[in-house]
């Protein structure tokens, strides 16, 4: 599975399957298109898209009001102290910057008095339902752009450096102040011989700082600068953006694997013309063409490639561990519960669909008419006890339901 690139140490993305204690929040459902909305500075998300995404930056002032923390200082370090999760500490000591990986036990981490540090952890919203709640606030954008939700905690001058990322990314600001000092220069350049990716010019073009429940968002390749003001905590939504290249050498993948194409994948090579050479190191020139010819036949269609893209784009994080009920509902008891609680994606699960198939976790299921239902479960990442109740008749999709169920795919229950 892609991840975000690895421009600076705030990029790569993991995962893990525990969690810092946290209340499960109800699902925040994005606006819908032609709805203003203050996360966008009172553009509807199609204006956005239409006008910024890709495009320019925008700063959007109160895009959340009141915002708070996912989690707080304390939770979060004690989320960078987990085996599984990834967390940077970035130090700017004494004019140097330094880069260390976690885990980081609370004695390993700079005094929060200490000034010039930042702890960065990939992927927040895998591990906390308050996190997974704040990033379904970006659905506008479709899921198979979204990567995840990384949080910077930073003492007073803390920062990763000037530097520029390959993916868009919306940076908010939920406690204490960060001034962003950002350029649209072509020169990108880094200094050599560091840790991390910093710029070796950086002019910057505009400034503002932001306070809890300001936004800045940014396309790729936009430099930018951002430095604490105090203490501060700054949540980074991230999409992915795969490169050309990863997306074919995958896609060519994919189609060997599932023999699809239309050469016999199973073929061998055949050579019965070849004559008794006196250069045999040289490359035959009939293997070339031979070669040529069978890669000249591979074919595919367009759902060749939505099947690529929903197995590719659903499959979860390397790391990710699915937690499977202790206890496990039988079918019937699942059914019944259901019905009576509502079921909902859990926060790891990614769930993609088109005209014909669901992509759940990087596995393809073909759906009937009466899995039309399955399409609410994944655009609102859960299903009400009524909805559940209008598809309880149909065994196959209760079914199938059971299993991701059972798989710790899905859990019983509505988010409170």
């Amino acid at each position: 599975m892609p991840k975000r690139p690895t421009d600076h140490p705030a990029d790569a993305a993991s995962a893990r399957n525990s969690s810092p204690a946290s209340t499960p929040a109800r699902p925040i459902l994005p606006p819908s298109p032609d709805t203003p909305t203050p996360l966008l500075g009172n553009l509807t998300p199609s204006q956005f898209m239409r006008r910024y995404w890709q495009k320019k930056p925008l700063l959007i002032r109160q895009a959340i009001p009141n915002v708070e923390a996912p989690l707080s200082r304390e939770e979060f370090f004690e989320l960078a102290d987990q085996d599984e999760v990834e967390a940077r500490l970035i130090t700017h000591f004494r004019n140097k910057w330094q880069l260390e990986h976690g885990p980081f036990a609370p004695d390993e981490l700079p005094s929060v008095k200490q000034r010039a540090w930042t702890l960065l952890v990939q992927g927040v919203d895998l591990y906390d339902d308050r996190t997974r709640a704040l990033l379904d606030r970006f659905r506008f954008v479709p899921d198979a752009r979204l990567d995840d939700l990384m949080i910077s905690y930073a003492s007073d001058g803390g920062g990763v450096g000037p530097h520029f990322d390959s993916y868009d990314v919306f940076l908010l600001q939920v406690k204490g102040k960060r001034r962003w000092r950002i350029s649209a220069q072509k020169d990108l350049t880094l200094q050599p011989g560091l840790p991390l990716k910093v710029l070796q010019h950086f002019e910057a073009e505009e400034e503002w700082l932001l306070e809890p429940g300001d936004m800045l968002y940014l396309p790729p390749h936009i430099a930018h600068d951002g430095v604490a003001e105090g203490e501060c905590m700054t949540c980074s939504i991230g999409f992915r953006a795969p490169s050309a290249g990863e997306l074919t050498a995958q896609f060519l993948y994919h189609l060997a694997e599932r023999g699809d194409s239309a050469a016999r994948p199973d073929a061998l090579y055949r050579d019965p013309q070849q004559p008794a050479v006196d250069r045999p190191a040289e490359l035959p020139a009939a293997l070339i063409e031979r070669v040529g010819s069978i890669l000249a036949g591979v074919k595919w269609s367009e759902q060749d490639i939505a099947s690529f893209l929903g197995t590719y784009l659903s499959e979860p994080k390397p790391s990710v561990v699915f937690d499977p009920p202790q206890r496990p509902l039988n079918e019937a008891r699942f059914i019944s519960q259901a019905s009576k609680s509502g079921i909902r994606l859990d926060r790891k699960t990614n769930l993609l669909y088109n005209r014909r198939f669901f992509f759940v976790n990087g596995e393809e299921t073909p759906f009937n008419g009466a899995k039309k239902w399955l399409f609410d479960l994944a655009d609102h990442r859960c299903l009400s006890a009524k909805r559940f109740v209008t598809l309880s008749d149909d065994s196959s999709v209760t079914a199938l339901l059971h299993e991701w169920y059972c798989a710790g795919w899905i859990q019983v229950g509505e988010l409170a």
